[in-house]
């Protein structure tokens, strides 16, 4: 099994580093074609960094199997090309401000496609502090997947979710429509309303540094608030106030779960 790992950036050379060695640090590799066994295609996509993002590259070029640097039209729409470039039959995303949890994260999410069969898998997630990425900041736990979870405000972590190729070829990539919620739209389409079949790895996957987009102002919490309502209206269901309510009400216990 090839694992397509894509990181996108734009003046992210102060993290870059971090999040490249990660990935390039996954152990278990293999060409055999086993079962569980699989291989690594890093795709990375810049933005066209003015910071020097390029140069904090430049030592990792020779294994990263495709590098873009051009100018885009924001974040999904470099997601958008790496999921283009990908040829592995499994997809993950992992940004520059991010790192996977441990240096065994691909062998195990490797481990359980071949088991389960399913189409996605997915894992829990740490937001850590950005300068000290040891210090746990608040802990999601995502939890196995019930049918209509997305109603009860359940969705799992995006940089801790893992796709077959195939359903980004069936049922489409990241939508331009939305600044900050096109992840979550995404997730919406694939688990809710084309109901994919999932497995829940329940170990942390991911570690990702707190103060992300949505989450950076009142403003852009109550942009995504309406995004989320937009979300749902895309994909042709009408959301009642509970769904979107539940959503960051549902965040308040991992607060509570930083040991």
């Amino acid at each position: 099994m090839r694992i397509s790992v894509i990181t996108v950036c734009y003046n992210a050379a102060a993290t870059v580093a971090d999040a490249v060695e990660s990935v390039l640090g996954q152990r278990g590799q293999t060409r055999h074609g086993a079962n569980g066994t699989w291989d690594l295609e890093y795709v990375v996509v810049d933005g066209a960094s003015t910071d020097g993002t390029l140069e904090v590259l430049a030592p990792y070029k020779d294994r990263i199997a495709t590098l873009i640097s051009e100018p885009d039209k924001g974040l999904y729409d470099a997601m958008n090309k790496g999921v283009a470039a990908c040829t592995g039959e499994v997809v993950a995303i992992l940004n520059a401000d991010d790192v996977y949890a441990s240096d065994e994260v691909l062998m195990h999410v490797a481990e359980a496609f071949a088991a389960s069969g399913a189409q996605g898998v997915y894992g829990d997630l740490n937001y850590v502090e950005a300068e000290d990425t040891t210090k746990v900041v608040r802990r999601w736990k995502t939890g196995a997947y019930q049918r209509g979870g997305f109603r009860r405000g359940w969705m799992p972590p995006h940089p801790a979710f893992f796709v077959r190729k195939s359903c980004y070829d069936r049922w489409g990539v990241f939508t331009l429509k939305l600044r900050s919620a096109a992840d979550y739209e995404l997730m919406l389409r694939f688990i809710h309303r084309h109901q994919m079949t999932l497995h829940y790895l329940s170990m942390t996957l991911v570690h990702m540094r707190a103060g992300g987009m949505s989450n950076a102002s009142l403003g852009h919490r109550l942009r995504a608030h309406r995004e989320d309502w937009q979300a749902w209206r895309m994909n042709g269901f009408s959301p009642s106030p509970l769904a979107l309510w539940a959503k960051p009400l549902r965040k308040l216990p991992q607060f509570l779960a930083r040991k």
